[in-house]
């Protein structure tokens, strides 16, 4: 395992992701886990929490080696824009959370940070503080300059990445052309190599129309676009597998001997891997010269400083982030 420590971000400081932290806190992690963070808002939430957590300022001159003891939380002290009240957004505070984000990013591209790992933010409130902002995927692309990166969830036994992510219905068969499919694959199969181990992925590629257009019956994108487009990656040596069928394709049969399944739109391979894995699922960035993983959820408001919350899928982020990281040591 890496000696570097993880960079911990807890996103909006209205909602869970402080309470994350903390509760992660209680047990001693495998890893040194550094949570980039203001310490005052720490100290509150778990005041608010019950919670007798030991939060230990460390900066990056002298990042710890060794996970912090159980009942303590290493933190890099970040400052806040603007007091904080549980489960009331500030958009005083967007510049906080970039902030949080952006020591986290560059912590890992200066070789201080083995990978990080995001809690939720929240857009809207972002936006409102006067910064353009639409994601964190987008965030960190244009911090470490990548072109083009890839959503994929996964959960015990599955993983779903994405040929096009969040777009109306009926932008999707535009947007699936053979150069964006070329550049998903290529990036899948390169991640599950270089960052999962595995040396010869074998990747499940579902088709965009129901039966995969049964012959063009039911559409011409797997005839025009998707089966060329893989006829020609399978040259390059990458294994895959379809179009198959998407109705069918999510079945054991299928499933068992694959590494990953490659869906053309998101509410397409999503629901079946939310179902699966709802509440311990992770949200993994692809093509990042980095390591990211990030919860499945969101802020929840509604929860923040009431200890009523599930930190299954934050541990599953975490659990990925440290395979990623011993696979490339």
């Amino acid at each position: 395992m890496s000696s570097k420590p993880f960079a911990l971000t807890p996103g909006e400081p209205a909602g869970i992701g402080p309470d994350l932290c903390l509760l992660l806190a209680r047990e001693q992690q495998a890893q040194p886990i550094i949570a980039i963070a203001n310490c005052a808002l720490l100290a509150q939430r778990a005041q608010l929490l019950g919670l007798n957590i030991q939060l230990i300022s460390v900066t990056p001159d002298a990042f710890p080696e060794q996970p912090a003891p159980a009942g303590s939380q290493y933190v890099w002290d970040t400052p806040l824009g603007a007091p904080v009240t549980a489960g009331q957004l500030n958009p005083a505070n967007a510049a906080y959370v970039l902030e949080t984000l952006t020591r986290a990013g560059q912590g890992c591209m200066d070789g201080h940070f083995a990978g990080m790992i995001t809690a939720p933010v929240h857009k809207g409130v972002i936006n409102e503080g006067g910064v353009s902002f639409s994601g964190h995927t987008e965030f960190l692309a244009e911090l470490t300059n990548t072109e083009q990166v890839v959503m994929m969830l996964a959960t015990h036994g599955l993983r779903v990445a994405l040929v096009t992510t969040h777009l109306p219905l009926k932008d999707v068969a535009d947007a699936i052309t053979p150069e964006r499919l070329s550049r998903v694959t290529r990036i899948l199969h390169n991640d599950l190599r270089d960052k999962f181990g595995i040396s010869q992925p074998k990747i499940l590629v579902c088709g965009l129309n129901p039966h995969a257009g049964e012959g063009g019956h039911l559409g011409h994108e797997e005839i025009d676009v998707i089966e060329p487009t893989l006829e020609q990656l399978r040259a390059e040596g990458i294994n895959l597998i379809g179009p198959l069928p998407a109705d069918t394709l999510f079945t054991p049969k299928h499933l068992e001997h694959c590494d990953a399944v490659l869906a053309m739109y998101h509410d397409q391979g999503l629901p079946v891997l939310k179902f699966k894995g709802f509440g311990a699922a992770v949200n993994i960035t692809l093509g990042l010269p980095i390591i990211r993983t990030s919860v499945d959820h969101g802020t929840a408001l509604d929860l923040a400083g009431s200890g009523n919350i599930d930190t299954g899928s934050l541990q599953v982020a975490l659990q990925n982030a440290f395979a990623m990281a011993a696979s490339q040591a």
